[in-house]
């Protein structure tokens, strides 16, 4: 059954349960600088413009498919609550049928910080259990600078960091970020990325 109907009163942010294992912590960073910068009533605004899309799982629980970047931004600024919106309600299923229909509903990644597959009783529970990805940041970056399109493709930006991660090293990329987004724009223009979302190469010499 598909809701699509926002929960008015706030939740808080403790109770929300993560789909993913990783975030990109540079992008966290960038969320909240910006949530710095917005004062008394413009905050307010920002949140109920921004309801956080949930399932509800077994035992009602409530689970994040999207903004995860966003919630831990807020959640380390001190923010306690957000509103949500449901997009559908599997609380009757068990635990496995509603991961199983997780999967096939591209509503969890359970890949973590190397890349690799994971069960997903191995995602953490909290927002503040979220590792830090700086794949997922260097993509988030890349997309941002028009290295590739912004697409509805699920976890594009994801499938992205996976391609850098097999072409950068995490050393360079933790030594000088900004050298290895140059190096990321490069990539992203030749052929080799043509299979990604949002490709938009190549860019002749």
């Amino acid at each position: 059954m598909t809701l699509r109907d926002p929960v008015l009163q706030p939740i808080r942010i403790a109770e929300l349960r993560p789909t993913q294992m990783t975030v990109g912590f540079r992008e966290v960073d960038d969320k909240r600088r910006a949530w710095r910068e917005r004062e008394g009533g413009e905050a307010g605004d920002f949140l109920g413009r921004h309801m956080i899309p949930v399932i509800k799982g077994p035992k009602d629980r409530l689970y994040i498919i999207d903004h995860h970047h966003l919630v831990r931004a807020l959640h380390d600024e001190g923010q306690t609550k957000v509103l949500v919106n449901v997009i559908s309600d599997l609380s009757s299923l068990s635990q496995a049928s509603f991961w199983t229909v997780c999967e096939h509903r591209n509503w969890v990644h359970p890949y973590d910080d190397k890349g690799q597959r994971c069960a997903t009783g191995d995602i953490p529970k909290k927002i503040e259990g979220l590792t830090d990805d700086p794949y997922r940041s260097l993509a988030g970056e890349l997309r941002r600078c028009g290295g590739f399109a912004k697409d509805t493709t699920p976890y594009s930006e994801f499938l992205w960091a996976d391609f850098l991660r097999h072409r950068l090293s995490r050393r360079r990329v933790d030594a000088d970020f900004e050298k290895a987004l140059a190096k990321a724009l490069k990539l992203a223009r030749g052929r080799d990325a043509g299979y990604l979302p949002g490709w938009c190469g190549p860019v002749d010499a």
